[in-house]
């Protein structure tokens, strides 16, 4: 026995042995190191990231609209009056014309997101005769404010120059280098048409209210305010 012992003593050394016992425990539990790091883990996308960046705006900047269903009578204050509470003023209203200056809509600016929702639940509720959509602050830009100061004059003669139209005019406070004068679609003929700008709105409305349905030369003209 003592032979054998000897044998495998001397082909095992146990220092040998103990070496790669070790090695083979720490081969067993080793483990990938861990990265540890400060930063917050990022949560995934959202699925709300498609949503128009529009519609997650809900800061304090201006925020524009377009309103329809307005007609000839439709006025600034009766959109103000509608929209009780949104605070808007004659100077955040512009009314869209087209070449004839029949009214074909508003726009709109309102100070924030919110008052926006608030404009569109108000319209929903009591107002559907008309329709309220978003627009682009460069459809704002574009459009020409006459801001109630404009008068529109239909019907004058065809062969009328601006000295006839200051004569039409006498008596009311306007600028005379204002005055534009040309055609628009009529049935059967043309109508000649001029517009004039008073410094404000004051002057203007009662250059409506004196001259409308007056004569200049031999025709009626209807004089209009342009809002």
């Amino acid at each position: 026995m003592s032979l054998i012992r000897n044998a495998i003593r001397s082909k095992f050394p146990v220092r040998a042995f103990k070496l790669n016992h070790a090695d083979a425990v720490a081969v067993c539990y080793r483990q990938p190191p861990k990265l540890f790091s400060t930063e917050a883990k990022q949560p995934p996308a959202s699925e709300d990231s498609s949503i128009d960046p529009f519609l997650q705006n809900t800061g304090t900047g201006m925020v524009y609209a377009k309103l329809f269903g307005i007609t000839r009578q439709t006025l600034k204050t009766d959109i103000i009056n509608l929209l009780e509470g949104c605070n808007l003023t004659l100077d955040d209203i512009k009314v869209n014309y087209n070449r004839s200056f029949v009214p074909v809509g508003m726009m709109l600016q309102f100070p924030s997101r919110v008052v926006f929702d608030n404009a569109f639940k108000v319209i929903a509720k009591k107002g559907r005769l008309y329709r309220l959509e978003n627009a682009d602050r460069s459809q704002w830009d574009i459009l020409m404010p006459h801001d109630g100061k404009t008068l529109l004059l239909e019907g004058i003669p065809r062969n009328a120059q601006p000295e006839d139209v200051e004569r039409f005019l006498s008596g009311c406070e306007y600028d005379p280098s204002s005055i534009q004068l040309s055609l628009r679609q009529g049935f059967p003929d043309p109508i000649r048409i001029a517009r004039v700008r008073c410094n404000t709105r004051t002057q203007a409305m009662n250059a409506f209210i004196t001259k409308n349905r007056g004569f200049c030369l031999n025709n009626q003209v209807s004089v209009r305010v342009l809002q």
